[in-house]
């Protein structure tokens, strides 16, 4: 008999979480029946997007929603081994049960020497939604100049890599000094520490006095206000997240971007990265290959142990992580 540990949402989150609002619960799991695997989580994902789809998706008690990579530990379905990694999306759980229908096996080229907890960063979610994002919406060209925040995180580093694959200027921004040397070193041609510079108009200005075709929108809030103004005639705007706004208890007011948007034509799309499902073998594929041949760095960080998944989760949105933020079991 196998005992998982799963933390549950014990109330939902009232501005910015803590940890009293997560409860550590143990479930025993029941035996397996034929066409089920028991699977071991070897390392969980910690996410932005946790923050808002909690309020939309949970209810207290549940355990917390989120992505692993899980080891399979016992099989009775003749289509997985045991030994086998696979990602799941099964909340934060160290074991469970699954009929196989809903996990996918890390790509069959998928090199010993890279981390598997890749698969749950710049090989996986966060990657894709770089990738289709600065490709599907973003539309970006080579010779343009791309701007990017939250430029050190999961999804930003990848924009900013991608688009100097695809022969762009790149601007990002982050919100430290180590930040914004990683971002110098994984090939970024100018990037800022918005916590210190003395005007945000004016760094964005210094950056591209000529402004930005493309600007791929982390954080939402009083920075996308000023960046729409620095946008060139005809630009585009992709809207993947707003981490400056999530834990918000009253909303920000304003200011508005109908003006900017309409005297410079631009075109504002938001998106969730689950409207290429179809096209996700692509992506990771593309992705993979990348990060192979050294094209596509990364940095993880990660925290040890499963009873810290709260610590990881509140520190990932307070902007502690460098790169992705993962959890090892």
């Amino acid at each position: 008999m196998v005992i998982a540990k799963a933390w549950v949402l014990k109330k939902h989150f009232e501005g910015f979480p803590k940890t009293s609002d997560f409860d550590l619960k143990k479930i025993e799991l029941p035996n397996l029946k034929d066409g089920e695997l028991l699977l071991e989580s070897v390392f969980l994902s910690v996410d932005p997007y946790m923050r808002p789809y909690s309020r939309r998706d949970m209810k207290e008690g549940d355990v917390m929603i989120g992505t692993q990579v899980a080891r399979i530990v016992e099989s009775k379905n003749p289509a997985f081994t045991v030994g086998a990694f696979v990602v799941s999306r099964s909340g934060w759980r160290t074991h469970f049960i699954s009929d196989g229908k809903d996990l996918q096996l890390l790509p069959s080229t998928w090199p010993e020497s890279l981390p598997k907890s890749l698969a749950l960063g710049t090989v996986g979610m966060p990657g894709l939604t770089a990738y289709f994002g600065l490709l599907e919406v973003c539309k970006m060209k080579p010779g343009e100049t791309v701007l990017v925040n939250a430029a050190a995180g999961a999804v930003g580093s990848v924009v900013g890599q991608l688009a100097k694959i695809g022969g762009c200027k790149v601007v990002g921004c982050a919100g430290s000094d180590e930040k914004v040397a990683y971002l110098k070193k994984i090939g970024f041609d100018e990037a800022f520490n918005y916590k210190t510079v003395t005007s945000l108009d004016e760094a964005l200005r210094k950056a591209s006095p000529d402004g930005y075709d493309c600007f791929f929108d982390n954080v939402g809030g009083e920075f996308a206000s000023i960046a729409i103004s620095h946008m060139k005639k005809y630009g585009r705007i992709g809207v993947c997240g707003a981490i400056s706004q999530y834990n918000d208890s009253v909303p920000q007011r304003g200011p508005y971007v109908q003006i900017p948007m309409i005297f410079k034509e631009l075109q504002m799309e938001g998106f969730l990265v689950t409207r290429w499902n179809n096209r996700w073998e692509e992506g990771l594929n593309a992705l993979l290959k990348w990060v192979v041949e050294g094209k596509v760095k990364y940095h993880e960080q990660v925290t040890e142990g499963f009873e810290n998944m709260p610590m990881a989760f509140i520190g990932m949105l307070k902007g502690e992580n460098l790169g992705k933020a993962i959890v090892k079991v």
